[in-house]
């Protein structure tokens, strides 16, 4: 076979239409399953989006959000998840019922680098991903999907309108 024959990678593409279903499942996952967060927790950049919309979907007007770095482009990433400042004071979340939003646990090693940090200091922790890899070392309480794909998500599938690394704006 040749190189124009090779078929391309398979791909899951989430859309901004299936993005609102997603949220909206999920969050049904969490009613049902009868836990109440009194925070949602979004790992950003990818979770902010799922973290806002089960703040809707869910009645819970307390977001907050952590930097992650781990990935530094496409399957390329550091060694270890790096937490970056400013991070929210554990002891502020001392005794509440956490849900940690992000928008995939790909090796999971973010999940739980952000899990672990709170452990000690929340009632309950639980995760919510719109998706799941089979590889992935935590396992979420709630996923909309599984799949083996890299992902296109309709806020990182076009380069962006400005490069702030340098080089050439597109």
């Amino acid at each position: 076979m040749t190189t124009s024959e090779t078929p391309p990678p398979v791909r899951e593409v989430l859309t901004y239409d299936l993005f609102g279903t997603a949220v909206r499942e999920l969050a049904q996952q969490v009613v049902d399953d009868g836990f109440e967060p009194d925070i949602v927790l979004a790992i950003a950049r990818g979770g902010l989006g799922l973290a806002m919309g089960l703040g809707y979907a869910l009645d819970v007007k307390n977001l907050s959000a952590v930097n992650v770095e781990f990935y530094t482009g496409v399957n390329q990433r550091l060694d270890v998840p790096m937490m970056l400042p400013p991070t929210p004071a554990a002891i502020d979340l001392t005794g509440m019922k956490v849900l940690i939003a992000d928008d995939v646990a790909d090796t999971g090693k973010t999940l739980e680098v952000v899990r672990d940090f709170f452990a000690d200091h929340v009632a309950e922790a639980r995760t919510a991903v719109i998706y799941e890899k089979p590889w992935t070392v935590i396992n979420a309480e709630y996923v909309w999907r599984r799949t083996d794909a890299w992902i296109d998500f309709p806020w990182s599938s076009t380069p962006p309108l400005v490069n702030r690394q340098g080089g050439k704006a597109h």
